[in-house]
């Protein structure tokens, strides 16, 4: 360690935090810059560090600093790579349901648009509005009970996953966190509108499997 790096780290201890006090969350989640400003300002004093030490274990640090959230995901896999000498995974692929990823699609269209407005840097959104979101693609005339309970099931999934949290004492009002980014990229969101007519098109038809 150079005597910066060793600075550096001793005014990180100073002030409660080491290396596997920024370590360990990202090992457990998604790091928030609004959640844990001190922890994530060690983070940022410590990346470099960190990157190289989760590389051993076979995890990239993603970090974007002007959204002010990080987290870890495994490599990608190379090509050619013998598969017995590969590490396990540490972080888990999460296959998501139907509608949980359409729900997520439609959030990240919606977070677009939002930033491409130029206002504010919260996108908030409340359970109105995103039943709204996923009316127009249902067939006419669905079990709205059964569509509200299961956009609650939906979005409860997706909190769990980080990528909309409850505002706090509006258990109705949601904000989409700018992490969903990081997973629906700029390339995907070019081919929504195509995905879209996809999604659509299986909703009607598990709807008419449903109804004989």
């Amino acid at each position: 360690m150079d005597d910066t790096s060793a600075a550096e780290t001793a005014a990180l201890q100073g002030e409660g935090f080491d290396f596997s006090s920024v370590v360990v969350p990202l090992l457990k989640g998604v790091l928030y810059q609004e959640d844990s400003p001190v922890l994530w300002n060690a983070l940022l004093g410590l990346q470099a560090r960190v990157r190289d030490y989760v590389a051993v274990l076979g995890l990239e640090l993603i970090l974007d600093e002007a959204e002010g959230y990080a987290f870890l995901r495994s490599q990608a896999d190379e090509e050619g790579d013998n598969t017995s000498t590969k590490l396990p995974r540490l972080v888990a692929r999460r296959q998501l349901s139907f509608p949980v990823s359409l729900l997520l699609a439609l959030l990240r269209k919606k977070l677009a648009e939002f930033d491409a407005g130029g206002g504010e840097t919260r996108f908030i959104l409340s359970r109105d509005e995103v039943v709204e979101l996923i009316r127009v693609f249902l067939p006419a005339g669905s079990n709205e009970a059964r569509l509200i309970d299961q956009i609650d099931l939906n979005l409860n999934k997706i909190i769990e996953l980080g990528f909309v949290r409850r505002l706090r004492g509006q258990e109705q009002m949601f904000e989409v966190r700018r992490i969903l980014k990081a997973f629906v990229d700029a390339q995907w969101l070019a081919e929504f509108d195509q995905r879209l007519v996809e999604y659509q098109e299986l909703l009607v038809r598990r709807e008419d499997a449903e109804n004989g």
